[in-house]
């Protein structure tokens, strides 16, 4: 948690109510943090000065590097490898770094004009660091990752290159992105990450109108999903330009664009923790969501609403549709195994929004300089319900410590329904306790629709009125209370005995 005075870390929730959770580290200044992606390594930034990582179990510090002039950083996956971009004043200065984290040293230097988010990390890794590339003019350059001095070893020629995305788990794919140019159509490309290899295109997808991509990779490195957009709508249908979702499989199964049923642009698409489907919202608002086998044929339609943001539970099983940004903040929580919606929910002005590796809380954060108020973190469970809220006078960042999901067991079933099981188990103890049963099941009231009046009630529920008062709010009628007929009738019953003892004195006078 980075707020402008520092970073801390908490422990995972659940947190006491109505306190702040406890810091495993004291506040410390920085200006930039990070995860590995294995969680096992932590970094901390200051502008122009230095990077410090740390150890996430202990939370000790392994080394500090004094750099000045740095402008980005960022650890390899498993933390063994730290890179950096520092300000240079020429060529001859080679600015950017990959340190060997352990010992300090500095293993490759290169020079690099400048810096984007489309280029940076410069040097790109698989998931377990066997495989690295970056990107240079005309080609896609590897290294030996077991001796980084010996510079590059093979390369792959792609003329025209813009962009590249090398498959991290594992790293056995690389795709490189050619924009249109002179006629000729934009290009993705995947190649081999294998030596032998590697200068023979596994699968290939062109398209026009296109000027900058993104890639998504999915575990095992067998598709690719590639949204692509054009700066400008040629059919003035959108102000933010033209997207499209193509999907490649390195099989070559499939080559072109997935088949989605309503027009407009991609908000966000997300591989499920298995990678074998994909969720994708779509299309103008109301957006559509719609889930996808690896073959492109939709398996489950999840509705529509003012969505843009997908993110799918690292267990695989919950789904969370949600529109963030310029949108309300509505969210709409799935059980993807039993294909059902379990609850909706609300967080308006969301910045930041994520499942815990554990797949038992959403996370979701209000945070400057998007924007300057109401900065918040809001902490939801696996069904939707809302567990933890802070303020904040100014909130930079927020991250889950990333962590394998199969180090967690799967979430228990939680969810039943109120209108069988929970309110018969309710009656059953109200039965046999009494009214302190009924006190102790009235919590939490229940939205079921009440029995009629004059219902038959058995003679062993004597204590459910009480009970169903505290439930339904007092909805239900109690045993004292008539009804409105029977309440009419009353009234003429005794109307009737009026009038015939009226009858019956005048008849002894006469």
């Amino acid at each position: 948690v980075r707020e402008p005075d520092g970073f801390t870390v908490w422990p995972g929730p659940p947190y006491p109510p109505g306190s702040s959770p406890p810091q495993r580290l004291p506040k410390t200044a920085c200006s930039a943090t990070s995860f590995s992606r294995d969680g096992s390594r932590l970094l901390a930034t200051v502008a122009s000065a230095s990077a410090t990582v740390y150890d996430c179990s202990s939370l000790s510090v392994i080394r500090s590097f004094d750099l000045p002039g740095l402008t980005a950083a960022a650890l390899s996956p498993t933390g063994s490898y730290l890179q950096t971009f520092q300000k240079s004043s020429s060529p001859q200065v080679k600015n950017v770094t990959v340190w060997h984290v352990d010992t300090a040293t500095a293993l490759y230097q290169h020079y690099q004009k400048n810096l984007s988010k489309a280029n940076w990390p410069m040097v790109q890794f698989s998931a377990d660091e066997s495989v690295a590339c970056r990107m240079a003019t005309n080609e896609m350059q590897f290294f030996d990752t077991n001796d980084f001095t010996k510079g590059i070893v093979y390369k792959v020629r792609l003329p025209g290159i813009a962009a590249m995305q090398l498959a991290s788990a594992p790293g056995s794919h690389v795709a490189g992105f050619v924009p249109e140019a002179k006629g000729v159509p934009a290009s993705v490309q995947i190649f081999s990450c294998d030596k032998d290899a590697q200068n023979q295109v596994v699968a290939r997808r062109s398209f026009f109108r296109c000027s900058t991509v993104q890639f998504h990779w999915n575990k095992g490195s067998t598709g690719l999903l590639i949204v692509s957009q054009a700066d400008v709508d040629k059919t003035n249908q959108s102000y933010y330009g033209e997207t499209k979702l193509h999907y490649l499989t390195t099989d070559r199964a499939f080559e072109g664009i997935v088949p989605l049923k309503k027009e407009g642009p991609v908000h966000d698409v997300q591989w499920s923790s298995s990678g074998s489907e994909f969720a994708v919202v779509y299309g103008f608002m109301p957006a559509k969501a719609t889930i996808f086998n690896k073959k492109c044929n939709p398996l489950h339609e999840l509705g529509e609403g003012p969505y843009n943001t997908i993110r799918w539970n690292p267990k695989g099983r919950f789904i969370v549709i949600a529109g963030f940004g310029n949108l309300p903040g509505d969210m709409a929580f799935w059980d993807y195994s039993e294909k059902k919606l379990i609850q909706k929910a609300k967080a308006e002005w969301s910045v930041i929004s994520e499942w815990s590796p554990d797949g038992r809380h959403f996370m979701t954060a209000t945070t400057a300089p998007r924007l300057q108020i109401d900065n918040r973190i809001k902490i939801f469970d696996h069904t939707g319900s809302l567990q933890f809220i802070k303020e904040f006078e100014k909130l930079y960042q927020v991250d889950w410590k990333p962590e394998s999901p199969e180090r967690f067991g799967d979430i228990a079933e939680l969810t039943i329904s109120l209108n069988g099981i929970k309110i018969e188990e309710t009656k059953k103890q109200g039965s046999r306790q009494g009214s302190k049963s009924a006190q102790t099941s009235g919590k939490a009231p229940v939205n079921v629709a009440t029995k009629p009046a004059g219902a038959y009630r058995p003679p062993q529920s004597k204590h459910t009125a009480a009970l169903q008062d505290k439930l339904f709010g007092g909805l239900a009628p109690t045993g004292g209370e008539m009804s409105k007929t029977a309440l009419r009738n009353k009234k003429r019953r005794e109307k009737q005995k009026e009038k015939k003892a009226g009858e019956g004195s005048s008849a002894d006078d006469s």
